[in-house]
């Protein structure tokens, strides 16, 4: 992925609302409520941050199942709220990520904050995982094979997390969760859905904010807008359920 220069990161990261295609960003926006019902139990005798924390800690962490691990500083596992009704997954960590050993952290990090905030939650009510857990050389785009090779890790964090929605940025993270071939461009804007669990769990693919800050038009941010309105409205038709 391509950073854009620092000056025009700063000048993009001026006004949230530019940023996100819309003349008013609903940050007034409340925040959905916990539903009634209570989220399906983690494995027996663990709860979901132990869950997480054994995974990255005995398995993540040393993992050399495919050649990323050769070009990593450190693995980078995910972060977030075990109990969120969001995941948001992406495809790898960059340069930054690699050197923190923590998601989205970049410039396009900022963006999702952004973004994160216009739907009126914050950083610490979603949680956040990538397909890939070593950063691809160059910060190049994860291969398929490395997906396969590297997805299971997210499979077990989805099972740990249960999520009411996904939201999958960018393309290798939408094909790996939907197990297809077609492009962002054809997926976003519509409702899929991640089947691996019962029931299955919303997917809404939409770009990611490094394209976005790459491809900085009034048609891209209009597009992305209205992929996060629908999440929030997924949302809040989970929080208004019985």
């Amino acid at each position: 992925m391509t950073v854009p220069h620092p000056q025009r990161v700063l000048r993009q990261h001026l006004d949230t609302d530019r940023l996100l295609g819309v003349d008013a960003v609903p940050l007034s926006a409340s925040v959905p409520a916990a539903p009634d019902a209570p989220a399906p139990a983690p494995p027996p005798g663990r709860d979901k941050r132990e869950t997480l924390a054994t995974l990255d800690q005995f398995q993540v962490q040393s993992c050399t199942r495919c050649d990323l691990y050769r070009h990593r500083t450190q693995t980078v596992f995910g972060e977030g709220n075990p109990d969120a009704e969001l995941m948001i997954v992406g495809e790898g960590p960059g340069a930054q990520e690699d050197r923190l050993g923590r998601p989205f952290v970049g410039p396009a990090g900022e963006l999702l904050d952004k973004q994160i905030v216009a739907m009126g939650l914050t950083r610490s009510h979603v949680y956040i995982a990538n397909v890939v857990k070593c950063r691809p050389p160059n910060n190049r785009t994860p291969t398929a094979v490395e997906a396969r090779t590297c997805g299971s890790y997210l499979q077990q964090q989805i099972a740990a997390v249960r999520p009411r929605v996904i939201l999958a940025v960018g393309g290798p993270a939408a094909k790996f969760l939907l197990d297809t071939d077609t492009g962002i461009t054809r997926l976003r804007g519509s409702w899929h859905r991640y089947d691996n669990l019962d029931p299955p769990i919303p997917v809404m693919p939409t770009f990611h904010p490094a394209y976005l800050l790459r491809a900085y038009t009034a048609e891209n941010r209009r597009l992305v807008w209205e992929d996060l309105q629908q999440v929030m409205r997924k949302l809040n038709h989970f929080a208004d359920s019985p």
